[in-house]
């Protein structure tokens, strides 16, 4: 996306009206180029992917956002020392976790009333600890009071996590010296107003544990469920394999296309649900899935599109996914919502359609066979596609988070058989240059397709 000379400046001094940070953080690229222009230069970037596969009619407008502002649901804050402690804290080494463990054993004392060694109770250590943004391609944290993009009440969530941090003297985790104890937040807002905070610590103790959340949720009542997830590896994954519920069930809900979905910690959920709904509605539609027909959800995920399908009144609808806990949540789902024409399995996307492919366990006697699939950024793997053009579906609808990949994927399935009818952009992340993309893929008849006579 091009800018003028005066964006560019604005961007490289980090000056920007709605952003102190813009510039110096990495979430967004394009908040100095007014959204208009944005939506105009996405539509042309798509353009410029399908000039072969697509006709020009076939391009229809990207939907866009009313209000490109406080739009992602999840928020992921990591905490680091202020610059001032954080040689310190490296220093400690083995002592620190020496020390650590001697307070974790401790458990049962509030800390604001016996603080462990080493650790000054109750008085408010103020800009101790940073929170906020990573600069581009580092893991320096950019302190941010306020974000443009992020959740009004999961970023106050954040902040709030810091603030007792300090107040009770919880040591943010030193990467370097492996020592510390919260490493990340993840706070996800459901548009019910419920707001699930998942905190990252540097291992299992967590000393005071009900009182530090009785004070998170008075200074932020948003907050229906913490969850404490262990990570003690050096790694940059965020979450651990480790996890337990603190306060309140565990979980939230949230709704989409007039549907209640279960969101946990691990959850897979689109982390900007207003367009998900705009998404969603939009390829189900061009699925065009009625009660004689089947759909096959691929990287299916939690279930939402593949059940929001059923109810919109396809007759079967089969979600698969390698994920076995996603595949859980999924088969909740469809249990919390009553849907009983949808099925998920377990299973590798590309062997599932091999099989179904080889074995011709999904030929359908009447009405028609529709692959839905929103692959991985990476896109869809040469197998799946061959063996996708195997099942011979009459319809394929393919959503990626990636249109170059998608692109490719495309021109594949075009060789083994299929037209591209309609590519619909959707803005999914704006002030980013991320794009969504859907594409409807009609199958052709000796040649020719069956519109044409």
């Amino acid at each position: 996306m091009r800018r003028n000379v005066e964006h560019e400046s604005a961007r490289a001094h980090g000056r920007h009206p709605a952003c102190p940070a813009f510039g110096a953080c990495g979430a967004c690229q394009t908040l100095d180029v007014p959204y208009e222009q944005q939506l105009i230069a996405k539509q042309r970037a798509i353009g410029d992917l399908f000039p072969d596969a697509a006709r020009a009619d076939a391009i229809r407008p990207i939907l866009g956002m009313e209000d490109p502002a406080h739009y992602r649901n999840k928020v992921v804050a990591p905490y680091v020392a202020a610059p001032a402690r954080r040689g310190v804290q490296a220093s400690r080494g083995a002592e620190v976790r020496e020390r650590d463990r001697r307070c974790a054993r401790g458990a049962a004392r509030r800390r604001e009333q016996v603080p462990c060694k080493g650790q000054k109770g109750g008085g408010s250590r103020r800009g101790t600890v940073l929170t906020g943004m990573y600069a581009k391609g580092t893991h320096e944290v950019i302190p941010t009071e306020g974000c443009v993009l992020e959740n009004v009440e999961a970023k106050a969530a954040t902040l709030a996590v810091r603030d007792l941090m300090e107040k009770w003297s919880i040591p943010p985790y030193d990467e370097d010296a492996h020592t510390g104890f919260i490493r990340h937040v993840v706070a996800r807002a459901g548009r019910t107003g419920e707001v699930l905070v998942t905190i990252v610590t540097n291992g299992d103790a967590f000393p005071s544990s009900k009182s530090f959340c009785r004070e998170l949720v008075r200074r932020v009542p948003s907050v229906v469920t913490v969850v404490q997830s262990v990570n003690e590896r050096q790694t940059n994954v965020i979450l651990g394999e480790r996890e337990r519920t603190l306060y309140g069930p565990g979980f939230i809900l949230d709704e989409l296309c007039g549907l209640r979905f279960r969101i946990s910690s691990g959850s897979f959920y689109q982390v900007n649900a207003v367009q998900a709904e705009v998404l969603y509605e939009a390829a189900i539609a061009l699925a065009g899935a009625g009660p004689e027909d089947v759909v096959v959800d691929a990287y299916c995920g939690t279930g939402t599109i593949g059940l929001v399908a059923a109810k919109r009144g396809a007759g079967r609808v089969i979600g698969v996914e390698a994920v076995e806990s996603a595949v859980a949540d999924a088969r909740q789902n469809a249990r919390h919502n009553g849907v009983e024409a949808a099925e998920f399995v377990c299973a590798d996307a590309t062997g599932f359609m091999q099989d179904m492919a080889r074995d011709d366990r999904l030929a359908v006697r009447s009405g028609k066979l529709v692959l839905m699939m929103d692959p991985p950024r990476a896109g869809a793997s040469p197998e799946f596609l061959d063996a996708a053009c195997a099942l011979r579906p009459d319809r394929i609808v393919y959503i990626s988070c990636d249109p170059r990949t998608q692109a490719r994927d495309v021109a594949r399935l075009v060789e083994g058989g299929y037209r591209v009818a309609v590519v619909q952009p959707v803005d999914m992340f704006p002030h980013t240059d991320h794009i969504e993309n859907i594409i409807l893929l009609e199958q052709m008849f000796y040649g020719f397709h069956e519109d044409d006579g």
